[in-house]
């Protein structure tokens, strides 16, 4: 899953004003990041942001469970 919006609240940087740096409508970004972006797409966008392309991508820590094959999410508190 996709963490543009997160990054871009981070980055204090609106969707809009994303699609404008990538010259194209936010109406079009925000299609192309909710459907199936093309790696071009999240290198250009994290290149603007300033971050990693990997930084985009929510990182879920898990383990499993080695008897049941059971997934644990591990929870921040």
């Amino acid at each position: 899953m996709l963490r543009v919006k997160e990054v871009c609240k981070e980055k204090e940087i609106t969707i809009t004003e994303l699609a404008e740096k990538m010259g194209m409508a936010q109406g079009n970004l925000s299609k192309m990041l909710n459907g199936n972006p093309t790696v071009e797409t999240l290198y250009k966008v994290s290149e603007i942001l300033g971050v990693n392309t990997g930084d985009l991508f929510e990182k879920e820590i898990g383990l499993t469970c080695p008897k049941c094959g059971t997934r644990l999410k591990l929870v921040e508190e």
